[in-house]
């Protein structure tokens, strides 16, 4: 037995770091594949930039003197490389309107839009735990079809309203009819409430639902009978048992939601004004802004796939029978 163990010891090391490697790797190529795909689709925007910052009036002699100051007049290869280059070194260069350092514009605008994703990745976690946990409770024990239809009807209509609808109502309804709330910029708690509520209603609602179907499948267990044969207090099942066996599914979902509300409020910054990198990039892509774009888009790509990986290594951990499956 003593000398078995080492070699399980050992052969469970291999796999662990195998998986690991391979999201590493995925992680750089999917990195890679981004940035190629960021700067191809940002030299698709039509017009100059050159001609956007010279104005329509000035000569082509100017237009030409600008278009070779911010690099445009060389090949499109060359400029990839040295973007790739600039960002391999942390360097996304500079504005062409401003000509403040993109990494700042980055930095003065990230915090912004991660407190928001944040709170709304917050706000959906707990919603979705506390009503799904609860309504797949109360349907598994009770058997109410009729409940069951109801909440299917409310969620599924929650989850099919556009972010950006439901942002502009919430702006009519506090700012417009009763002005309860702040519908503009950040400033103070209040301010979060409404673009949260944007932001975190429809995939609250989405996971509630598979939060619910989850529960329901561990209610039906065995073990969930015998918990409940020893007259354990049904908050007590549902703690002990429910949530730790919730883990791997709202850990999954998890991992995948939290860029998803990162990258979709690029739409709900515009419609409450949030000082935030959607603001910027929606500005920039106006002006033909090509250094800020691609900063805001890589980082805002990179956030995506580093959760990604995160989430799998995570899982791992949580699972070591995923580690396994890929050998």
């Amino acid at each position: 037995m003593s000398t078995a163990n080492p070699a399980i010891a050992v052969a469970g090391l291999r796999h662990w770091l195998v998986f690991a490697a391979r999201r590493i790797g995925a992680l750089v190529a999917g990195l890679a594949v981004l940035m190629t795909a960021t700067f191809g689709i940002v030299h698709l925007i039509p017009g100059d930039p050159a001609r956007e910052i010279a104005g329509v009036t000035a000569s082509e002699a100017t237009v030409t003197q600008l278009r070779a100051k911010l690099n445009l007049d060389k090949p499109l290869v060359t400029q990839y490389f040295s973007y790739v280059k600039g960002v391999l070194i942390g360097d996304f260069g500079s504005s062409f309107h401003s000509q403040r350092s993109v990494a700042d514009i980055i930095g003065a605008r990230l915090p912004a839009s991660l407190s928001l994703a944040l709170a709304a990745f917050c706000v959906v976690i707990v919603v979705a735990l506390l009503v799904g946990i609860s309504f797949g409770a109360l349907t598994a024990e009770s058997r109410r079809p009729r409940l069951l239809m109801y909440f299917g009807m409310v969620t599924g209509f929650l989850t099919s309203i556009p972010g950006f609808l439901l942002g502009v109502g919430l702006v009519y309804l506090f700012g417009v009819v009763t002005q309860l709330l702040p519908v503009a910029g950040r400033d103070g708690p209040s301010s979060y409430v409404l673009p949260v509520i944007a932001l975190a209603i429809a995939p609250a609602a989405s996971m509630a639902r598979i939060v619910r179907v989850q529960t329901a499948v561990i209610l039906a267990q065995d073990y969930i009978r015998v918990a409940r044969s020893k007259r354990l207090a049904p908050v007590t099942v549902q703690v002990r048992h429910v949530l730790p066996n919730l883990a791997t599914p709202v850990l999954t979902l998890g991992g995948m939601l939290l860029p998803a509300l990162l990258g979709g409020s690029v739409v709900i910054e515009n419609v409450f004004n949030w000082p935030g990198l959607g603001t910027e990039v929606v500005s920039a892509v106006l002006i033909k802004d090509y250094p800020v774009i691609q900063g805001i888009v890589l980082v805002l790509g990179f956030g995506v796939l580093l959760t990604t990986a995160l989430v799998d290594l995570a899982l791992g951990i949580l699972d070591p029978r995923s580690v396994m499956a890929e050998d």
